[in-house]
């Protein structure tokens, strides 16, 4: 017998005059990790030129159940991709499962830092 097990991961897009806010209920794990870079892959891409320039990507994590390491890492592709456009990734609303998760394996500060911070000391043409 076969159990099919759907992924608990909801997630509600707004678009402010200035940033996208993504609203993530459920799990973000290894089976709906990639359901969340698709989504902010695809918001990104749809984004209007000629209007207003994107700043910011919010992810409100007030609805968040569950996080692994997969979802540790769906973040930090999401934290490239939002350097790569030069706005602000916000992680609000952070759950004390979260809040400790991105303490303990010491990416709080690079998820959470300012776009402009998170390139602080780099030199020009390194990378």
């Amino acid at each position: 017998m076969t159990t099919s097990h759907t992924p608990s991961l909801t997630l509600t897009v707004e678009t402010e005059r200035t940033a996208i806010v993504v609203r993530v209920a459920g799990d973000l794990d290894y089976e709906s990790c990639d359901e969340l870079v698709s989504t902010v892959d695809g918001q990104l891409a749809q984004w209007p030129r000629g209007g207003p320039a994107l700043t910011a990507l919010r992810l409100d994590f007030a609805g968040l159940g569950a996080v692994d390491s997969m979802g540790l890492s769906a973040l930090l592709t999401i934290r490239r991709r939002t350097d790569a456009a030069a706005i602000d990734l916000r992680l609000d609303e952070r759950p004390p499962a979260l809040q400790r998760l991105l303490e303990i394996t010491g990416s709080l500060e690079h998820l959470t830092a300012a776009f402009e911070d998170s390139h602080a000391g780099e030199q020009p043409g390194a990378g």
